[in-house]
This record gives C-alpha cells, structure tokens and sequence, in this order.
C-alpha cells in the first residue's frame, strides 16, 4: 500500500503528528523533514520496525542508525559516559545539524549499534521535528529517507518517489533547504573525533 501523504503546515500539523504517534506504537516507519534532509522515523526500542527500516533502506544489518531525540536532557537514557566535551557541544550546537556519538548504554538494542557500542544522537533544529519528537513521546529513529547509497531526499516527493510504497506514513514540511547533511562528532574515545564534515563546522578550539 502506497504510504499517505500528510501536509504538517496550518491546524493539520497536530492530526498529523498524532497519526505518527499511532504508526510509530504500531511499529510502522515514518517519513519527515528534518533541519538536513528528510528523515525515516522508527521505534528504537521495535526490533521489528527496526530490521523492516533497514529492509525498506537495502542498508547493511552492519551499520549502526542514529537517533534524533527532543532536548539533551534524553541523551543519558541512551548513552553512558557524558564528558564535559559533550556537554559543551551540546550546549553550543543544539539544536542543530550536529550528530554526536557517545558510548551506548547496555541496554540499546544491537541493532541500533551494530555491534560498536556506540549510538548516534541529535536534537534537531528543525522545530517541527522537535514539535514530531514531543507528540511522540520517545526518540525515533533518524536515518536518511532514501535507499542506501541514493540521493539524500529533500522533499516530500523525494521521498514518496523513491521509498512511497514501503513507508506507512510521509510527513510533508515543504522542502528542505539543506545541501549537506548533519556533522558528526565521536565522543565515544578519549578526545572529539571528527568522523563526517557536514552542514555545521564545530569549533574545536572548545576543548
């Protein structure tokens, strides 16, 4: 079934983010606008909805998936060992494209981590994200919404073109003005590590 196609600007946008509460409980998987590109939301805590996201991307069971959560207060309910850095570069850049890798709590699922021990988080700066993130209630998954190793999806009709017959659910929030996608930083180790130059240039003359 071709997934629905639901618009989030004007009185909609609280209809269509309690529909993606109802598809994300039921272990469907979402489409929707980020501060980059659009973004494929899943359950994190759904071992079915997560094998089904890796199916619909063709992505390798090997790489680890990041996750976008509302506000920095979530980050200790997925990672373990949150130094000073991380709090500095939580507080300087989020919200924003900035991706952080910190060591995982034992209790992620393996198959978010891939086996590295490490989970990738982000608060969006995109305030309808941030806005999804709240009704939800929960982190969500926040993989790229194309097939792995394809274009990155900048609209919502990207995103139906390309991934439209396998989602439950697109979220419509216009296009996305975004050229590059989200920076990394790996916390994981004993210092910052750039892994991913990306739309925000971290000063590292911060640590």
């Amino acid at each position: 079934m071709h997934a629905a196609v639901i618009s989030i600007e004007g009185p909609s946008r609280a209809t269509a983010f309690a529909r993606c509460r109802e598809v994300i409980a039921a272990g469907g998987i979402i489409a929707y606008p980020t501060d980059t590109f659009y973004g494929l939301g899943a359950d994190p805590r759904n071992p079915a909805a997560i094998k089904r996201l890796f199916e619909v991307k063709g992505r390798a069971a090997g790489q680890p998936i990041l996750l976008l959560i509302h506000d920095a207060s979530e980050v200790a309910r997925w990672a373990v060992n949150i130094g000073t850095a991380a709090e500095k570069l939580m507080r300087h850049y989020w919200p924003g494209p900035l991706t952080l890798v910190f060591q995982a709590r034992p209790d992620v699922p393996a198959e978010l981590t891939a086996g590295t021990g490490t989970i990738g988080l982000r608060v969006p700066g995109h305030e309808a994200a941030r806005d999804l993130l709240s009704a939800i209630g929960s982190a969500i998954t926040g993989t790229s919404a194309n097939k792995s190793g394809g274009p990155a999806a900048r609209s919502a009709a990207d995103v139906e073109a390309s991934l439209g017959d396998f989602l439950d659910l697109i979220l419509d929030g216009g296009p996305s003005r975004a050229d590059k996608p989200s920076t990394i930083v790996d916390l994981s180790g004993p210092r910052p590590a750039l892994v991913r130059r990306g739309a925000l240039e971290v000063d590292f003359g911060l640590f």
